[in-house]
């Protein structure tokens, strides 16, 4: 299948489970949902005995709302973005019905009339094109289309394992089941998963600015030998939300590139719900471990396509929630270009994105802009001050002069 083709196949109370639970005081800016702080929690729930199993929730609570975002490695990697108007909303997971062949029913966010927001992001192929004999950045497919991989049949760790408590972080890291070719004998495909207890932004670009109303998804390849001298790698996202449309894709522009060197764009997904759902992340992607400018490059999109539930990897806690809801878009992200730099400068590339409900954080202009901003306005509002003083003054001593005749 050619990378850029729309996909031809597929894609109550709970048992006392184990459970890994962080909490954290937080204050997030106030959003569409009214809240100034929130108690943000990670848990890991385990499917017992079967640790491997599991999976990640974020529980936002404030004084009269609460976000939930349920992250899965059963099929295709997937989160759940769920919204409600109470403090007191739970998640709840049956395990046996979870991973039955009909899923309906098995999570559950109750009360389910205290939903407000409910939207899922399942992420389903990873695209691999060789670019070696293409000079048009922008073509469509970016190169020769590889068998894509479908991240439905990864294996992947114990998020257990990986849970950081310092960072709020855990990290699902997954490799093909079956490997012929042994592409990920010494690599792997991450999901980096970080929730917020302040307002700020990370210290490694793209840094975007997140709160405590928000979560950040780091995904990575490293590691793995390409099939082409000059791999490109893209992802494949599908989307569900509450409407049957599509959510709009935006691009927002700004002169200010202190965080993000050299990128002054910032691209984002919203639902049209209120409140509504969103998606940010600039359009760059980095090829080292440290991002800098030397190691940028461009992450394009694809437009929004609807497409069948049916069509894509299944993911049992999507098909949980949501049930017999397929209303499914997806596009594709694409990272680098042909002419470098590329994935095969140290086999390496990661991309970021905030995932978030309510209004999405929005940068302000930095310091260092703004204090450009003074001196070029300033400095010709100094000068025509001057200069009416001098003709004022220089006036006055003319006018004052006694002729001697």
């Amino acid at each position: 299948m050619s990378g850029y083709e729309k996909p031809s196949r597929g894609w109550g109370y709970c048992a006392p489970s184990p459970v890994l639970l962080l909490s954290v005081l937080t204050a997030a800016p106030l959003g569409l949902l009214g809240e100034e702080t929130r108690q943000v929690s990670l848990k890991v729930i385990s499917n017992w005995p079967d640790f491997s199993q599991n999976l990640l929730h974020i529980q936002a609570v404030g004084t009269n709302s609460t976000l939930h975002y349920v992250w899965s490695s059963l099929g295709p990697p997937a989160v759940l973005l769920v919204a409600t108007n109470t403090p007191n909303s739970t998640l709840s997971v049956n395990w046996s019905l979870l991973l039955s062949s009909d899923p309906d029913g098995g999570l559950m966010v109750l009360p389910k009339k205290s939903i407000q927001f409910s939207s899922a992001l399942v992420f389903t192929r990873l695209f691999e094109f060789d670019s070696t004999n293409m000079s048009d950045a922008a073509s469509r497919p970016p190169g020769k289309s590889y068998p894509p991989y479908s991240l439905a049949n990864f294996s992947w760790n114990n998020i257990t394992d990986s849970l950081d408590p310092a960072t709020l972080s855990a990290t699902f890291r997954g490799h093909p089941v079956d490997d012929p070719t042994g592409a990920f004998a010494n690599g792997s495909l991450t999901f980096r998963v970080q929730a917020f207890s302040t307002s700020g932004r990370p210290a490694q670009p793209p840094r975007l600015l997140h709160s405590a109303d928000t979560c950040q998804l780091e995904v990575a390849l490293a590691g793995v030998s390409p099939r082409g001298n000059r791999s490109l790698f893209g992802l494949e996202v599908a989307t569900l939300g509450p409407g049957p449309g599509c959510p709009s894709m935006q691009e927002l522009h700004s002169i200010d590139d202190e965080y993000a060197p050299a990128v002054f764009q910032l691209d984002q997904l919203l639902w049209s719900s209120l409140p509504s759902g969103f998606m940010q992340w600039r359009p760059v992607a980095f090829s080292q471990k440290q991002g800098s400018r030397e190691s940028a490059m461009p992450c394009q999109s694809s437009p929004l396509y609807p497409t069948l539930a049916y069509l894509l990897p299944q993911s049992p806690i999507v098909r949980a929630f949501f049930k017999t809801q397929n209303n499914f878009c997806a596009f594709n992200l694409t990272f680098g270009a042909s002419t470098g730099p590329g994935y095969w400068d140290q086999h390496y590339l990661s991309w970021s994105v905030l995932l978030g409900v309510g209004t999405p954080p929005m940068d302000a202009l930095s310091p260092l802009i703004l204090g450009i901003v003074a001196v070029a306005l300033g400095a010709p509002a100094l000068m025509l001050l001057a200069g009416g003083l001098f003709l004022l003054l220089g006036h006055k001593r003319y006018s004052e002069y006694q002729s001697i005749n």
